[in-house]
């Protein structure tokens, strides 16, 4: 297989090279790999943030929490929006801008609509967001305000906002750009293509990807088999998807109906970016990890909690839904399923700043209070939580406090 007559060794070549242009198709870390994209009819009409080309982060102390020996995480949480969402925002906002659209659309739980948002206004377009009252964190919802979306809560959750929005634009001339859109895969591939060049085109062993709606892991499977068909890898990774207890719906789905029928779930988790009961993309991301060997497996707010904690400590930082797959690669390497040895890369999804509500009740102890995983997260949380401290102003009281910061935790 070959693309715009290009062999593995051509497309390697080419794609690094244009790591040195300053042409905006060649900054943006998805449209520099066109050459496996969808071809607009001209490239004037693609809307780019300079999106992709997100860091690669070794995770050491991760690494150790988790009992592996390699632990890598593709932060797509550095995009400009603070999102992976960007990378697939890019090429759908472009094919509605090349369709002449003067509206997109999105049903949203925070970093969809805000993406939306921004390349809307970026291409001349107008935004139309519908959001579940009461279940997006404000940092999200005051971006896509910014970027001039039209922006209404409805009183439902995201699956009832999608059901809404499915309505609209069967009446309305919007483009809808949620993940069931085909452009929106097709952009959010690319993170993996980026990665694979990272890795010198040598695969990990494993990659861990958060599961909310499934459009990434979808995307991600994609690439991997496209790259396998271009030769540009020889073999690959196993792709393991990771839920929120309490929006499970995939991990139902594997388990109860053996990935045949779709089993949805009332979600509920402080994870807002993953907290979806019927995930479009389930039919994709169930072939993704069957073609991979991958699995699936769930994790507890609590556990959600701790991981983050943890990757912060490593100087990192992410939104709650990221987490999730630290705490579930803790569970895959307890089963045996991912070997000590062995590569893995978590996929983070969201910027810390996403939800700082979060980091600031965890920090502060009162994340879990009044609810049924109080008990567990005192025990467990406690070590990890570094609330600030209110002292009087003389150096002696700050003096006193970097003292017992060293003995009680000499170790960092």
């Amino acid at each position: 297989m070959r693309a715009a007559g290009l062999d593995a060794a051509g497309l390697k070549q080419l794609w690094l090279q244009r790591r040195l242009s300053w042409n905006a198709l060649d900054e943006s870390g998805v449209w520099r790999f066109r050459e496996i994209l969808p071809a607009l009819n001209d490239w004037k009409h693609v809307i780019t943030l300079r999106e992709g080309n997100t860091p690669v982060y070794e995770l050491p102390s991760c690494g150790r929490f988790a009992g592996v020996e390699r632990l890598f995480a593709k932060h797509q949480g550095m995009n400009p929006t603070g999102s992976f969402k960007d990378t697939g925002m890019t090429a759908a906002a472009s094919f509605a801008r090349q369709g002449g659209f003067r509206w997109v659309a999105c049903a949203s739980t925070g970093n969809t609509s805000a993406s939306m948002a921004a390349y809307a206004a970026r291409g001349g377009m107008r935004s139309l967001v519908l959001i579940p009252q009461g279940q997006i964190t404000w940092g999200k919802l005051s971006q896509a305000l910014d970027y001039g979306a039209v922006t209404c809560q409805l009183k439902t959750d995201f699956d009832g906002c999608m059901r809404v929005l499915d309505e609209v634009v069967q009446r309305m001339p919007v483009y809808l750009l949620n993940s069931v859109n085909p452009y929106r895969l097709e952009g959010q591939k690319t993170a993996a293509v980026e990665l694979l060049e990272r890795f010198d085109w040598q695969p990990p062993d494993h990659i861990i990807v958060p599961g909310g709606n499934l459009g990434n892991s979808s995307a991600i499977g994609k690439a991997l088999r496209e790259m396998k068909e271009l030769g540009l890898i020889t073999k690959m990774p196993k792709l393991s998807v990771i839920q929120a207890e309490g929006a499970n719906a995939l991990v139902r789905t594997m388990r109860e109906a053996g990935g045949k029928r779709l089993i949805s779930v009332h979600a509920e988790t402080m994870a807002t970016a993953i907290k979806i009961g019927s995930p479009a993309s389930w039919k994709k991301a169930v072939n993704v990890i069957e073609a991979t060997g991958g699995a699936v497996e769930q994790v507890s707010e609590v556990e959600m909690a701790l991981a983050k904690a943890e990757i912060g400590a490593d100087g990192i930082g992410c939104e709650p839904a990221s987490a999730v797959t630290l705490a579930g690669l803790k569970k895959l390497v307890r089963q045996g399923f991912v070997k000590k040895n062995e590569s893995v890369v978590l996929i983070l999804t969201g910027n810390l700043l996403k939800d700082p509500d979060f980091t600031l009740k965890f920090h502060r102890g009162d994340l879990f209070a009044g609810t049924e995983h109080e008990e567990e997260a005192a025990a467990v949380l406690t070590p990890r939580q570094h609330a600030p401290m209110v002292l009087d102003a003389n150096a002696n009281a700050v003096v006193r406090v970097l003292e017992y910061a060293e003995q009680t935790d000499p170790g960092r």
